[in-house]
């Protein structure tokens, strides 16, 4: 397990000076579940690449990974400054635990990117279809903030 743990570890952090050059990436910290850290990198306008390295309390004391596709519809919700998409995805989870489990995720949220500070603040739901080692519904979700790069 501890071997799991190590090797996601490194290879995020060895991803990172890859994320940081590109254009519009954040990066921030969730709350919810799972609660920890969160990363979006944004393709064009409408696309973005979000994942997260988290804590898992279903199940108590587990190590939560997930990565999606996003696809946001702005004007939905006009407003004067700033922007306000709703954004839809699919992607892969995994909860690394003496078991893991294998899944796919479908997240929907709302994020307020702010007009004059390099920051976006994010509300997500995320439905998800564990694949293995059996077929069950899951759900969870949060609250979320990450900085502008």
């Amino acid at each position: 397990m501890r071997k799991i743990i190590f090797s996601t570890i490194v290879l995020l952090l060895s991803s990172l000076p890859l994320a940081v050059a590109a254009p519009k990436l954040g990066i921030g910290i969730m709350l919810g579940q799972p609660t920890g850290l969160s990363a979006k990198l944004w393709l064009d306008q409408t696309s973005a690449i979000d994942a997260a390295a988290a804590w898992s309390f279903l199940p108590s004391g587990s190590v939560y990974v997930h990565g999606d596709y996003l696809y946001h519809i702005y004007h939905l919700f006009p407003i004067k400054e700033g922007s306000l998409p709703v954004y839809m995805g699919i992607g892969g989870s995994a909860i690394l635990q003496s078991a893991p489990t294998i899944g796919l995720r479908f997240p929907v949220g709302i994020e307020y990117l702010f007009p004059k500070v390099p920051l976006d603040l994010f509300l997500e739901i995320g439905f998800g279809l564990t694949l293995y080692p059996a077929t069950q519904f899951q759900g969870g979700g949060g609250i979320g903030i990450r900085y502008l790069l």
